[in-house]
C-alpha cells in the first residue's frame, strides 16, 4: 500500500462525529500528530449531516450511538448516498446485528474501541487509496451531481435512479409522476411545453390538459 505523503495529508481534511468529548478530542489529537486536518467535532446525527452539506469533509469517522440517541448508521448512510464521503465506523459494538446494519452504509473501515493509534492510521490510509482508486476521475462524479436535484423541506430527486426522498424517506410515485420529473430534469431552469409533456407522458393517447394539470397538481 501506498503511503500518503505528509504534504498531502495536510491537505484531507476529516471530521469527527463523536459525543463522548475527551475521546473526540482524543481522536484529534492523534490525527493532528499523524499531519490529518481535522474540520470539526459533531455529536448528533443531525449536526454530523448539516456540517457535510456545508464543509464536504474528504473523510468521516463516525460512532454510531450518538446525542439524543441519534444513529450515526442512519447519518452514514444519507452521506454515502448522496455526497460519496467515505466513512470509518469507531465503534465498541461488536454485535452481529449492529455490523450488518452498519455495512448497508457501505463504510471503508470498522474499528472497535479501543484500537490503537497504528490501527487506526492504516485504516486511514487503506479507506483514502480505496476511494481514489474507485473515483480517479472526479468527472464521475460531478457528472453524477448532474442528476441530484434538490428542492426545500430536503426533498431530493435522484434522475439515474428514478427515485424522490424527503429527509432520506423514500416517496412512492406513479408511473405517470415518474415520467414527469424525468421529461423536466432533462433541461432544468427552463420551460417546458404542455404539448410536449403529453406527448412524452401519455404517448398515443388523447391529449387530455385537465389530466395533465391534475397530474402536475
Amino acid at each position: 500500500m501506498t503511503k500518503i505523503p505528509n504534504i498531502l495529508k495536510k491537505d484531507i481534511e476529516i471530521l469527527i462525529v463523536e459525543d463522548e468529548t475527551i475521546l473526540a478530542m482524543g481522536i484529534k489529537l492523534t490525527l493532528n500528530e499523524f499531519g490529518y486536518s481535522v474540520c470539526g467535532i459533531e455529536t448528533s446525527a443531525d449536526d454530523a449531516i448539516q456540517h457535510v452539506k456545508k464543509q464536504k469533509p474528504d473523510l468521516i469517522f463516525m460512532d454510531i450511538h450518538l446525542k439524543d440517541n441519534s444513529s450515526g448508521i442512519k447519518a452514514a448512510k444519507y452521506i454515502w448516498q448522496y455526497y460519496k464521503i467515505p466513512i470509518i465506523f469507531l465503534t465498541s459494538y461488536t454485535d452481529d446485528k449492529t455490523i450488518k446494519e452498519a455495512m448497508q452504509s457501505e463504510p471503508y473501515g470498522y474499528l472497535v474501541k479501543p484500537y490503537k493509534d497504528k490501527e487506526l492510521e492504516v485504516t486511514i490510509q487503506t479507506a483514502l487509496n480505496k476511494h481514489n482508486y474507485f473515483f480517479k476521475h472526479k468527472s464521475n462524479l460531478d457528472k453524477e451531481k448532474k442528476h441530484i436535484f434538490k428542492f426545500e423541506n430536503e426533498i431530493i430527486y435522484d434522475k439515474t435512479k428514478a427515485v424522490v426522498t424527503k429527509q432520506s424517506n423514500y416517496l412512492k410515485l406513479t408511473g405517470n409522476e415518474t415520467r414527469l420529473l424525468e421529461i423536466l430534469s432533462d433541461t432544468p431552469t427552463q420551460p417546458v411545453p404542455f404539448e410536449k409533456i403529453q406527448n412524452y407522458i401519455y404517448r398515443d393517447e388523447i391529449n387530455d390538459i385537465g389530466r395533465l394539470r391534475a397530474l402536475i397538481y
